[in-house]
C-alpha cells in the first residue's frame, strides 16, 4: 500500500505537501496542477488516509419519541428504528436508547444525539446543551441548527389528492388528529392537516366539514369513519388518512356498514406500512422510506463526526404512491 512518502516522491514534492491536499488544508498555497497531480498519483497507488481504516466506537444517545409499546400501534416509527440500528452497527457507533420520557438520564459524554419524533424547542435546546452533533428525524416542527431528515408533506398530500381527483372524486376529507408537545400546553396542528387545507383551498374544493380529526391511532379512525357515515349523503367521497392506522380504523368501519369501497367511499393512508396491503381491501397509501430515513440519519451523524462538518444539512427523502384497492 502507498505512503505519503512515496507520493512525495512521485510528485516532486514535500510529505507535508502531500499530507496537506489530501487532507484538504484551506490554508495551503498550492497550485491546481499540483494538486491534481497529487490526487491522481494518490489514487494510482491506491493511497488511503489511516483514518479510514480505523474503527471508531462512538457513543451515540437514540431518544424514540414513542415507547415500545406505542410504537407497535404505528409501525412507522419501528422501520425508522430498524434503519437507524443497521447502520449504526454499520458504522460502530454505540447506541444508547432512551424515550421521550428518559431526556434526563442522558449523560453528558455522548459524541452525538439521533431524535426521532416531534420535539418542542425547550427540548432540542436541551440536547444542544449536550452536544452540538445532532440529527433529528420526522421533526417537522422545530429543526433549526440541526441536521434533519424529513419528509416532504406537502408533496404526499398533493400526491394523494391528485391520485383521487384523477379518479372522479372531487369531494376529498382528511382524517387526522391533534399532538400535544410534551411541556406545552397548547396542541400544535398537523402539517399534513395544513397542507390539506391548503391545497383544498387552491384547488376551491375545500369542505371543512370533511376534516374529521381525533387521535394519531385506529381506534380514532374507526369512530371518526363511523360518525361520518351517520351524516345524509355520504356517496363518492375520498379521504386521505393522516397515517396508516387511521386509515385502517375508518376502513374497518367502512366495511362493517357494507359500503362499497371504493365506488361509495375511497381511502389513501400515508406511510404505507408493512400490514396497509394485508387488510381488505388493500390500502393505498404514500409509502415514506422509514428505513432509508433512519440510515440516512445515521450517514448524517457520521459526516459530523468523522468529517467534521459544521453546517447544517436539511435531508428530504422522496415518497411513492403505493394504488391499491382502497381508490
Amino acid at each position: 500500500m502507498a505512503t505519503i512518502k512515496e507520493i512525495a516522491e512521485k510528485a516532486g514534492v514535500s510529505i507535508a505537501t502531500v499530507s496537506r491536499v489530501l487532507n484538504y488544508d484551506p490554508k495551503l498555497s498550492v497550485g491546481d496542477e499540483t494538486k491534481k497531480r497529487i490526487f491522481e498519483i494518490a489514487e494510482s497507488l491506491s493511497y488511503q488516509k489511516k483514518a479510514t481504516r480505523k474503527k471508531l466506537t462512538r457513543k451515540i444517545a437514540f431518544i424514540h419519541w414513542v415507547t415500545e409499546a406505542e410504537e407497535l400501534t404505528d409501525l412507522y416509527y419501528m422501520g425508522i428504528r430498524h434503519g437507524i440500528e443497521e447502520q449504526a452497527n454499520q458504522h460502530h457507533l454505540h447506541l444508547l436508547k432512551y424515550t421521550i420520557y428518559e431526556l434526563n438520564d442522558i449523560p453528558e459524554d455522548i459524541d452525538g444525539i439521533l431524535a426521532v419524533g416531534r420535539f418542542s424547542k425547550k427540548q432540542i435546546d436541551q440536547f444542544k446543551q449536550l452536544t452540538q452533533q445532532i440529527v433529528l428525524i420526522d421533526s417537522d416542527i422545530e429543526h433549526d441548527g440541526c441536521d434533519a431528515v424529513l419528509t416532504d408533506f406537502k408533496t404526499v398530500i398533493r400526491q394523494a389528492v391528485d391520485h383521487l381527483l384523477a379518479h372522479d372524486i372531487t369531494k376529498i376529507g382528511f382524517i387526522g388528529g391533534k399532538e400535544t408537545l410534551q411541556g406545552t400546553m397548547d396542541p400544535i396542528k398537523d402539517i399534513r392537516e395544513y397542507y390539506f387545507h391548503e391545497y383544498m383551498k387552491e384547488k376551491r374544493l375545500l369542505d371543512e366539514r370533511l376534516i374529521l380529526l381525533d387521535h394519531f391511532n385506529v381506534d380514532s379512525g374507526y369512530d371518526l369513519m363511523d360518525q361520518f357515515l351517520k351524516r345524509p349523503s355520504t356517496n363518492k367521497t375520498g379521504f386521505i388518512a393522516a397515517n396508516d392506522p387511521l386509515a385502517i380504523g375508518a376502513l374497518k368501519a367502512v366495511n362493517e356498514a357494507k359500503i362499497e369501497i371504493p365506488d361509495q367511499i375511497s381511502l389513501v393512508g400515508i406511510n404505507d406500512i408493512s400490514v396497509s396491503k394485508y387488510v381488505y381491501p388493500a390500502l393505498t397509501s404514500v409509502r415514506i422510506e422509514k428505513e432509508l430515513m433512519g440510515k440516512t440519519a445515521v450517514d448524517l451523524m457520521m459526516e459530523r463526526l468523522r468529517d467534521d462538518r459544521q453546517i447544517c444539512k436539511k435531508v428530504y427523502i422522496d415518497t411513492t404512491l403505493i394504488k391499491r384497492e382502497t381508490t
